[in-house]
């Protein structure tokens, strides 16, 4: 082997991918909507996540300099999930050099084009390579760790007068194959890039992950939902965030309720739908009749001619679908799928 082979830089190897242009889809792994990953904080964390659940295992390090990559700075990823994913769909060539524009990722994952935004989105480009993760998901067969960066390098590109015009990125293989892999990635509502909080966009993740669109829904276990979370948050503050999440329905093509069962153990409980379709009556103007001729204000955010249903049935009775065929195979065969439906127990206690 050559002296000028070994020396090659990983650049140098990869054909350069271009980004294309259009409104696609957006595309997330599943792999980074079910587990750990992403801080969920805006503010600097260099704390480890340290996630083990039966044979999965999750090392997420980050350097003082920088911080931990936060599921905002996953939005990168996701743009490059759904860019890899279209250009396979058409028959082009994909790879994980890829070539882009700052405007081209800033206006898909839903940012501002501004001079502040770019350099945030470089911040974001910086958290992401120094942030590095060791883990054996897709690796059991060997039962070893995988570790890599969520970006390999990344470049800024001049024009002739030395003002920045693209950015080329390398990213990693392990991500790179999982995208490639129909089973292991989902298409996801473009209003998650408009959710503000951290938890609730790694929430939404969890629900579209688990949930799908099985009318029936998904239940986890408030405490098992908080070691998945990795927050850094005490878990009553994570249990009053969830029921404020509960009470104000902001995930986009879905509703969240909490619920108690016998044992009086707090279940988050999604399902596919929203409140306004679903848990209204007919929708009218601001003003409702009185019976007189006149017409008076509804006096509720959203007037019906009825009163609103409940979004989940009332009781701690659960009956529940089959686990939810969006998984993926290697997650829906492990028994980290049992423990977050609890088997899905019924009433009298026995599992189904």
């Amino acid at each position: 082997m050559s002296r000028r082979h070994l020396t090659r830089s990983e650049r140098e190897q990869l054909e350069l991918f271009r980004a294309l242009p259009g409104n696609l889809a957006p595309r997330d792994a599943q792999d980074l909507m079910a587990y750990p990953f992403f801080s969920l904080a805006k503010t600097h964390r260099i704390t480890p996540i340290d996630y083990r659940m039966n044979d999965i295992a999750i090392r997420v390090e980050a350097v003082p300099e920088h911080g931990m990559a936060t599921i905002w700075d996953a939005d990168v990823l996701i743009w490059a999930a759904s860019q890899i994913v279209e250009a396979r769909d058409a028959g082009l060539r994909t790879s994980r050099l890829m070539a882009a524009t700052p405007y081209e990722i800033l206006t898909f994952i839903g940012r501002g084009v501004s001079a502040r935004d770019y350099h945030r989105l470089k911040a974001a480009l910086d958290r992401l390579q120094s942030t590095t993760v060791a883990t054996t998901l897709r690796q059991t067969s060997e039962r070893r760790m995988h570790r890599f960066s969520w970006i390999n390098e990344w470049t800024e590109r001049a024009d002739a007068h030395g003002h920045a015009d693209g950015i080329d990125l390398i990213v990693p293989d392990w991500f790179y194959r999982a995208v490639l892999d129909d089973a292991l990635v989902l298409t996801i509502d473009r209003e998650y890039f408009a959710l503000t909080g951290g938890l609730e966009r790694w929430l939404y993740r969890i629900v579209r992950k688990h949930a799908g669109r099985q009318r029936a829904g998904w239940r986890f276990d408030l405490r098992h939902l908080y070691a998945k979370s990795a927050s850094l948050s005490p878990f009553k503050r994570f249990a009053f965030e969830l029921r404020d999440i509960a009470r104000r329905q902001p995930l986009p093509g879905y509703r969240v309720a909490v619920e108690c069962d016998r044992t009086g153990r707090e279940l988050l409980v999604f399902a596919p739908g929203t409140l306004s379709t679903g848990a209204c009556g007919q929708p009218v103007d601001g003003v409702v009749p009185s019976g007189t001729q006149d017409r008076v204000p509804s006096g509720t955010g959203i007037a019906c001619y009825q009163e609103p249903g409940a979004v989940f049935s009332a009781g701690n009775s659960v009956t529940c679908e089959p686990p939810n065929l969006d998984s993926n195979q290697e997650e829906s065969n492990s028994s980290d799928v049992g423990r977050d439906a609890d088997r899905w127990k019924t009433a009298d206690g026995s599992r189904r």
